[in-house]
């Protein structure tokens, strides 16, 4: 990991320190802009429009009914670790439309989370396809959300079709430090990947 200082929302002053970029991604409404609120110890940057009626069809808000805006560039926030680590998170756009996006703001990341709700388990295999084929570390954050029931990490692990040694850590976005807690597993099992030398380092295609 080395020091990036050209992130937006770098701290003035601390040009020194070690900053690590993230990413959190998954399905439409699954909680990546929650999360980054949740954690942000600035006010975060989001890039949120009003859903409309050209998104009927589109965006399934079935399982999200109180939702009435979504991303639609990034969503960016920071966090100081009590380490010194400074972590700059970047929200990606969820809707399959948005995706070009996802190349720009994957350049220099380190690792990423892939938020997931059970009820519509499919919605998240296009970020893990992403990262795997990147060979970019991720972890899975599985959110709670009322009546998706539980799961194991194991089950959610077999139903991704994921590696024994990618964690499954079950959050709640919506929570400070739940949510800063899946962002220092993510940090952890970075460490353990560049370790075995499994990652050649940050994202840049």
């Amino acid at each position: 990991m080395e020091s990036v200082r050209s992130e937006p929302g770098a701290p003035k002053g601390h040009d020194s320190a070690l900053t690590v970029k993230l990413l959190v991604a998954g399905g439409f409404g699954v909680g990546k802009s929650t999360l980054v609120s949740a954690v942000s110890e600035i006010r975060p940057v989001q890039t949120d429009e009003a859903l409309t009626e050209r998104s009927v069809g589109i965006d399934d808000t079935s399982h999200v009914a109180n939702k009435t805006t979504t991303t639609v560039a990034m969503d960016f926030g920071r966090i100081t670790l009590p380490n010194g680590l400074v972590l700059f998170v970047f929200g990606t756009p969820g809707q399959d439309r948005f995706w070009f996006m996802w190349d720009e703001l994957a350049k220099g990341a380190m690792g990423a989370v892939v938020l997931v709700d059970t009820r519509r388990l499919a919605d998240c295999f296009a970020s893990v396809d992403y990262f795997e084929r990147r060979g970019v570390p991720f972890i899975i954050g599985v959110n709670r959300f009322d009546g998706a029931g539980r799961h194991t990490p194991d089950q959610v692990r077999a139903a991704l079709d994921l590696s024994a040694d990618i964690p499954v850590i079950d959050c709640d976005v919506r929570d400070r430090e739940s949510a800063k807690q899946i962002l220092i597993s993510l940090v952890e099992h970075i460490m353990r990947t560049m370790s075995k030398g499994n990652t050649s380092g940050a994202l840049t295609h």
